[in-house]
């Protein structure tokens, strides 16, 4: 599922509020490192310099046995945790080695009075941080506590070094107190940016394209413009603008797709309708070709219409064979004249001859792809086939006879019993009705037998309006059985 406005801006600023926050929160904490080291680096020095002046003061004043009461209490300092004064080599030529430690020494202090510079070891990733620090003592005459009144030795000579300790532990939760507070400011912050930035996707982003959204398709089913003012943001306003342009030129192709689908439908029905006049004038040719009486082709193909109609087929496959009918004998054309119009029983070389006009007719239509084509194709194949399997081309029995097929079989022999042909007068209505039972279930689909006994009537008013004289019985009375389909006339 893709995500929403709001989730992909949300995630977006929030991936760069964090980014931006870390970095923020480390430069912060460097700084604040570098800040802190400055500030112990000086509080070392200023103990030094502290110690500096009272020993120098403690020479002058002559009292310089008493200096450890002095050392002592700067010792007591909350954050010193050691401290000791070095001399160096010239004050110990010159006064002594002094009390015990005065002249011990390490590498950092060797350096410190080396290099005439302060030496920092700041030991902070324990539990309990601190910094060691030796500020070297150098001679100098200048300040009213000259050192040079009391040693005899040069200006700038290092005169030993002040080794102080101190513990870091209350700085370094100072500075963690301040990260701290740092850092919840910062998630506050980012807290705050994320909901002001929901809020407005949701009342300038979501809120809106929604609202566009459902006015684009009230627009276009309405055929009415978005009402452009609606929106704050002109971005929105725009994209309104656009909306409605689109819309009409939508609605003006809808019109145009509309007028042409008319003209389109039109000029189909056109050709459907010519289609079904040459269909019908084809069968025609052949009816004239075949010396059939008059208007044969029109009955049948009524007749099929009413049966497919009563066996519940759609309105649309009713036209199909409707329309489709004329050409079930389409391949008599090729059929031998002499055979077609002759008067006495066909020879059995000459039936078998006539019965090549169902396959000729089939291969004359099959290759369209027309629905009324197939149709015609399937009919001019199958209405000589029987429902017991004992016709021709095929030999198809029941079912696998197609409904077509089946039904202009009935239509096509119920128009040649009722009607003259060279080799017979028109039969009566009761013997055909009397064929018709006899050969259900055998010639016929015994369904559509029962369907045309039970419209019997509908069936006369078609010949009869296509020139055939029915009798007429004073009273024609029939019931239907399931099973049998009987005719009762009573006069």
């Amino acid at each position: 599922m893709k995500p929403s406005v709001k989730t992909i801006t949300v995630r977006m600023l929030l991936t760069v509020i964090l980014l931006a926050a870390l970095i923020m929160t480390i430069i912060i904490g460097l700084s604040f490192r570098s800040l802190s080291h400055k500030i112990v680096k000086n509080q070392a020095i200023a103990v030094s310099e502290l110690v500096k002046a009272g020993i120098t003061s403690h020479m002058k004043a002559g009292i310089m046995d008493k200096r450890d009461y002095f050392l002592n209490e700067i010792r007591s300092l909350n954050k010193i945790e050691d401290m000791k004064v070095i001399r160096s080599q010239f004050v110990i030529d010159q006064f002594g080695p002094g009390f015990g430690g005065e002249s011990d020494r390490d590498p950092l202090i060797n350096s410190a009075l080396k290099t005439k510079e302060p030496q920092f070891v700041l030991d902070e990733f324990v539990f309990y941080p601190s910094i060691r620090t030796v500020i070297p003592f150098i001679a100098s005459k200048e300040g009213s506590l000259s050192c040079l009144n009391c040693h005899k030795v040069k200006e700038g000579t290092v005169l030993g070094a002040v080794d102080i300790k101190m513990d870091l532990s209350e700085y370094r939760n100072d500075a963690m107190w301040i990260i701290g507070a740092i850092l919840g400011l910062s998630v506050m912050f980012v807290i705050m940016i994320i909901i002001n930035t929901f809020k407005t996707v949701q009342q300038h982003v979501k809120a809106p394209l929604e609202h566009l959204i459902d006015k684009a398709r009230e627009a276009y089913s309405g055929h009415k413009p978005v009402e452009e003012d609606l929106f704050e943001s002109l971005e929105f306003e725009n994209v309104a603008k656009e909306i409605n342009l689109f819309n009409d030129d939508i609605v003006k192709s809808h019109l145009l797709l509309e007028e042409k689908n008319k003209e389109l439908s039109e000029l189909n029905d056109e050709i459907e309708d010519t289609l079904k006049e040459t269909i019908f004038t084809m069968g025609i040719i052949e009816e004239q070709k075949s010396k059939e009486t008059k208007n044969h082709t029109r009955r049948v193909s009524e007749y099929c219409k009413l049966l497919a109609k009563k066996s519940g087929l759609s309105n649309e496959e009713v036209e199909i064979v409707g329309s489709a009918a004329p050409l079930h004998d389409i391949g008599k054309i090729g059929i031998s004249d002499y055979i077609l119009l002759k008067k006495g029983p066909l020879t059995e070389e000459e039936q078998e001859i006539m019965k090549r006009h169902t396959s000729m007719g089939y291969a004359m239509l099959i290759h369209s792809k027309r629905s009324i084509l197939q149709a015609a194709a399937i009919i001019s194949h199958q209405h000589h086939e029987k429902w017991n399997g004992s016709g021709y081309p095929q030999g198809l029995k029941g079912e696998d006879i197609h409904i077509y097929g089946r039904i202009a079989a009935v239509a096509d022999v119920f128009d040649a019993l009722s009607t003259r042909r060279p080799y017979k007068e028109p039969w009566t209505t009761e013997k055909i009705i009397n064929h018709f039972e006899d050969s259900s279930g055998n010639h016929f689909d015994p369904s559509l037998v029962d369907i045309l006994f039970n419209n019997l009537k509908e069936f006369m008013e078609i010949g009869k309006k296509y020139n055939i004289d029915f009798e007429e019985p004073k009273h024609l009375l029939h019931k239907f059985d399931k099973t049998k389909a009987e005719l009762i006339y009573e006069i």
